[in-house]
């Protein structure tokens, strides 16, 4: 059986953006503030070095939230998380899931009609959800693309939904522009939480938004 996941708030970590502060310690308070699942992501971390952030983070989650590796499967089953989340550039979703078996959780990202029809092409139960965006244009990933806007990203959602994918909505989202974002399951963020003064107190401005 798949772990529960709550996308309603859904942090993607960032190391460099964290610091000074640890990410464990980033993702408690985020957590504590509101957040609801949390993606490890560090492109810059060798496996060893993403292997043990992962076995940090997991290890100041509350019972319930959810924790995703980005795109590394090897590290996400050797720490035990609940899901791997892959780009359209990482491994095929199809493979992932016989990889992570079905009792993990498969997060995939897409940015437009074509890359969601792939998607929602896939046997019932590949993916569990997917990650529409960039909603706005962002320099926290700036290869993302050009941004589709609430009304591009509420379209494609609304796709999402009938096809029985749940989804996400990122890029450049904030509490000042959450309210702007319908008709996914939640939003996910980077840096209105991890380059945050208070990532407690951002990530209660995220959910009261919302």
């Amino acid at each position: 059986m798949r772990p529960a996941f709550d996308p309603t708030l859904y942090l993607v970590t960032d190391t460099a953006l964290s610091a000074p502060r640890s990410v464990p310690d980033v993702v408690r308070a985020a957590v504590a503030g509101g957040v609801t699942a949390v993606q490890v992501r560090d492109k810059t971390a060798s496996r060893r070095e993403l292997y043990q952030l992962t076995l940090a983070v997991r290890a100041v989650l509350d019972p319930g939230v959810a924790l995703f590796v980005n795109d590394a499967v090897d590290v996400a089953l050797l720490a035990g998380a609940d899901g791997v989340h892959v780009g359209q550039d990482d491994l095929p979703p199809a493979e992932v899931r016989a990889l992570i078996g079905p009792d993990r959780l498969l997060g995939l990202s897409t940015g437009d009609d074509d890359e969601l029809a792939v998607a929602l092409a896939l046997p019932p139960g590949t993916v569990d959800v997917v990650g529409i965006g960039p909603v706005w244009t962002t320099p926290t990933k700036p290869d993302a693309g050009t941004g589709l806007g609430p009304g591009g990203v509420a379209a494609l959602a609304a796709e999402a939904a009938a096809g029985g994918l749940r989804s996400v909505a990122i890029g450049g989202i904030s509490a000042e522009r959450a309210a702007l974002v319908t008709g996914v399951d939640g939003i996910c963020v980077v840096s209105a939480v991890c380059a945050a003064p208070d990532p407690a107190a951002a990530a209660r401005a995220l959910r009261g938004a919302r």
